[in-house]
Formats: C-alpha cells, structure tokens, sequence
C-alpha cells in the first residue's frame, strides 16, 4: 500500500485508462493512400482494408504497428468501451468517432434472470493464456467485478453461461461444444479476446476447428489482445442493464 498507493478503484462505471492504452481506433480518410497500404500490408490478420477504409476489431491484434505506419490514417484512443452485441458492430469506419453497442439485439431475458447474480465458466479452447489471465484479473484487489455479483464457476452445471477464449483448436472443439450444452437454459454465450473472436494469427490453421460459433448465438463479443479487464466488465455490465 505505502509504495503502491491505492490501488482499489472505487466505481467501475467511471474508470479513464492511461493514455498509451490501445482501444478504440479512430479512422481518416486521406488522398494519399500509400501509408495506409504499407499499414494493410504490415498487419498479420488481415484486419485492415483501405477501400473502404475500415479496420476490425475483432481480428485486430492491438499491435499499434499500423498507427505508426499511418499516423495520419488510424490513431488508437485509450476507450475500453468496445464490446459489441452484433459481430458486423466491430468493423470500424472511417470517420466513426464511437464504437456500436446495438441494445436492441440484448436479449430481454438477460436482465431478468442475470441482473443481479451472474456466474460464468470460461473455456480455453486452445488459447495461450494471455485472455485467461485479465479475466482472472477481473476479481482481484484492484477491480472486485464480484461485488457486482459477477463471477467465474468451474462447474458448467453451476453456470449461467460460457466465456470463451482461444482460436478453438480441433482438440477441444468437442470438449467445448459438450460445456456449452451442459449449462441450463437460459444462458449467456460471450467471445473473449481477438482468437476467440475471428481466429486470430491461427484463423487459417488446420490445427483450428471454428464450427461452434456457426451453430451458437453469441450474446457479446468482447475484442483485445488480450482482452484488458475493463473491458470485460463494461461489456458484462452493459450486457446486464435493463433496457
């Protein structure tokens, strides 16, 4: 405490990250389109495209690199506000100063049964721990989200839906896909992390078997690499509220 100070954030609706924290990336158009393409080029998922100019979020790994390329064309804010209800809500455009959380594709059922209490199982379907560990950051000393009443279950059986992170690997989409189906309904489904969401570095492996997020509604997808505790907890808050 003494040579930390406090450390304990006192209301979790109102938190400002530092400045050199990557979220939401604001987009501009220019005539000259040459940095934006090297930027295209440099990025390892795809995640960028230059007509239109639009960047995903949910396949974008938060390196910086093509701010730095293309100073002029994207420039990431420190708004941890990113979650999306919609998968088509991550794909920033340009002059989009705001991410899209569409309440209206928030199931009613949600607040009703989850409002107040909310347990969740989290599945590493092949991920490499780094998602894993902000989740587990999430009910430390520093953000408490369980005195929201929100938190994680090793029991499917004892949860209210599933938190999943990772590329999905073939060895454990069956392990996974029994998890899911062992939670009672009703139950909330949330992808975690930029792998989880689109495939990440691993989208086009053999080794990945991503045929659960065909055949399951996903409630709220939450982008990052890896995921920052902040926001999980203003998704899962915002995921909870009453219309």
């Amino acid at each position: 405490m003494h040579s930390h100070g406090w450390q304990y954030i006192p209301d979790l609706k109102n938190v400002t990250l530092t400045e050199e924290f990557r979220g939401f990336p604001i987009l501009t158009e220019t005539e000259d389109k040459s940095d934006l393409e090297r930027a295209a080029k440099l990025c390892p998922t795809g995640a960028i495209t230059t007509e239109p100019l639009t960047l995903d979020m949910g396949e974008c790994l938060f390196c910086g690199e093509c701010a730095r390329c293309a100073k002029q064309n994207i420039r990431f804010t420190n708004n941890y506000r990113i979650a999306a209800t919609r998968r088509e809500d991550l794909v920033v455009k340009a002059g989009q100063t705001e991410p899209v959380f569409n309440r209206e594709a928030v199931r009613d059922d949600i607040s009703k049964y989850f409002g107040e209490a909310l347990e969740l199982r989290e599945v590493s379907a092949g991920g490499d721990c780094s998602v894993e560990m902000e989740l587990n950051a999430t009910g430390n000393v520093n953000f408490d989200f369980g005195r929201y009443g929100v938190g994680f279950t090793a029991s499917p059986r004892h949860s209210d839906g599933l938190v999943l992170t990772g590329p999905i690997s073939s060895n454990m989409a069956e392990a996974l896909d029994i998890c899911y189906n062992s939670i009672a309904e009703p139950k909330i489904l949330v992808v975690c992390g930029s792998e989880a969401i689109s495939g990440g570095l691993f989208a086009d492996s053999p080794a990945v078997d991503r045929s659960f997020l065909d055949k399951y509604k996903v409630d709220l997808w939450l982008p990052g690499a890896p995921t920052h505790p902040m926001c999980f907890i203003d998704g899962i808050t915002r995921l909870r509220e009453k219309k």
